[in-house]
């Protein structure tokens, strides 16, 4: 909810985030999901969250999209706790990518432009085109009206995922939440998708749950999470040199990833980070 004289948002954020010794807890858990996490990620740079189911991973993208307040600590955008700022404005800054699409009954087009629902045409394959979507929408029957049922029936996974990844760029925002999900995909769909939410993410503040190591390796900085707190942060090239966290599953899994790249196998045989 909106505080009684909520801050403007302006038209652009900076995409500047800190999360300062933020705590939370879920309604009637036994314990925190987030125990003092400070990060700091600056304006434009991509960040990939990495750890184990319920590590804090998810709890994370949610206090930054408000879905959830902190229960102690605070969040910060543009050195400006998010809790002052209109909830709808600040909400219509961000890009939010979920696992799994929330798609609608329509068509491709209406549901890339749901956010921005007053689109033109060529505003909505401007952005299919931007996150390299437009060779997908070609290739089904009808393009841009092929019929969606609710939930994304009509589209294969890689495609509902796609058309989430063009809404997302339709609104232009200035920071981006993405939960990859690439697990389920096959590899050609896969490396697609990648590249789309590589094309997505360029010049905007990013934060990425990465379920595949080979997402994390992308990004500026890994942030590894442990029982809720943070256990080691750094690039992929400095996390692997060390004995930690990040550097043991990808001795376990890294290894897997690119030999499966390069002899062109079926991914989905390689575990992934759940």
């Amino acid at each position: 909810s909106d505080t009684t004289d909520p801050t403007p948002v302006p038209e652009h954020l900076t995409g500047r985030i800190e999360l300062r010794e933020a705590r939370f807890r879920y309604a009637n858990a036994d314990g925190e999901a987030l125990r003092g996490v400070s990060l700091s990620i600056e304006p434009g740079e991509t960040v990939a969250l990495v750890g184990e189911t319920g590590a804090g991973k998810s709890t994370v993208l949610k206090l930054l999209a408000r879905f959830y307040d902190v229960t102690d600590g605070a969040v910060l955008v543009d050195d400006v706790d998010v809790r002052d700022f209109r909830l709808a404005d600040y909400r219509a800054r961000l890009g939010v990518v979920p696992q799994e699409p929330h798609l609608f009954t329509g068509d491709v087009a209406s549901n890339i432009s749901y956010g921005r629902p007053d689109s033109s045409a060529p505003r909505v394959e401007h952005a299919a085109r931007a996150v390299g979507a437009i060779g997908m929408v070609g290739a089904i029957r009808e393009g841009f009206r092929h019929p969606v049922s609710e939930r994304g029936g009509g589209l294969s996974a890689g495609q509902r995922q796609l058309v989430s990844l063009a809404r997302a760029e339709l609104v232009d925002p200035d920071i981006l939440l993405l939960d990859e999900a690439t697990a389920a995909l096959d590899p050609a769909s896969e490396a697609v998708v990648l590249a789309a939410g590589d094309a997505l993410s360029r010049r905007r503040t990013t934060v990425v749950i990465a379920h595949r190591l080979a997402t994390a390796a992308r990004a500026d900085r890994i942030v590894v999470l442990v029982d809720g707190q943070i256990a080691e942060q750094g690039t992929h090239a400095e996390l692997i040199t060390v004995d930690g966290v990040y550097a043991r599953l990808w001795a376990q899994d890294g290894a897997a990833i690119i030999a499966a790249e390069a002899e062109g196998l079926d991914r989905s045989s390689v575990k992934a980070v759940s």
